[in-house]
């Protein structure tokens, strides 16, 4: 087995395990912000591994280069799309708990409890 083998099996079945992490994690957590939680983070990873075992498999210079950008985009945009949901959904007041006992973020951007 080469060595190039070894590490695309190495990114592609971690990218895989960080992938049933975050179905795990959007299954179980019981609100909307920590899904959203488990999405941006362990789903931004495990893309960012899957496109690097992509990259590894294909071993193109140029098309290799182009799946490290999408790579790049991904840790780029997922956690700037995570946050625009989450405070879109907070704004809205989507699924808010009803008794808070800490609420700083309402402080920063300047609205009453």
């Amino acid at each position: 087995m080469v060595i190039r083998e070894i590490f695309f099996y190495f990114f592609m079945i971690t990218g895989g395990i960080f992938a049933a992490i975050t179905v795990i994690g959007l299954i179980r957590f019981p609100d909307v912000y920590t899904r959203i939680h488990a999405a941006a983070v362990v789903l931004t990873i495990s893309a960012f591994f899957l496109t690097i075992g992509i990259a590894i498999y294909v071993w193109d210079f140029y098309l290799s280069l182009k799946i490290l950008l999408i790579s790049l985009f991904f840790l780029i945009s997922n956690p700037m799309a995570t946050h625009s949901i989450a405070r879109s959904s907070y704004r809205k007041k989507i699924a808010l708990p009803a008794i808070r006992t800490i609420d700083a973020y309402s402080d920063f951007i300047g609205e009453d409890q």
